[in-house]
């Protein structure tokens, strides 16, 4: 395999972790506006980012397959709830 395919195959692996990560933050700040803006966007989007591929890598070692719903599944849950705990939203 080259570079660039290599290069190819990790951005394609970590491409939904930056998705679900920039939707986060961009609705945060849309519906969430007092909290979210006291935080900025780019810490939580990193943030979210990071949790995202260790989500995904977490779910290709245990099921062996990219791509699996549940994988995606727990991106979901795991950057939305990376993303409360950044807004401290339990304090209401």
């Amino acid at each position: 395999m080259s570079f660039l395919a290599l290069l190819n195959h990790l951005l394609n692996f970590a491409a939904p972790a930056l998705a679900v990560a920039a939707l986060l933050v961009l609705m945060s700040h849309v519906f969430l506006r007092k909290a979210a803006s006291a935080g900025g966007w780019l810490a939580p989007l990193a943030i979210n980012f990071v949790v995202g591929c260790a989500v995904l890598l977490a779910g290709l070692a245990l099921t062996r397959h990219d791509g699996r719903m549940l994988t995606y599944a727990a991106l979901g849950v795991a950057c939305a709830t990376s993303q409360w705990l950044w807004l401290r939203a339990w304090r209401g």
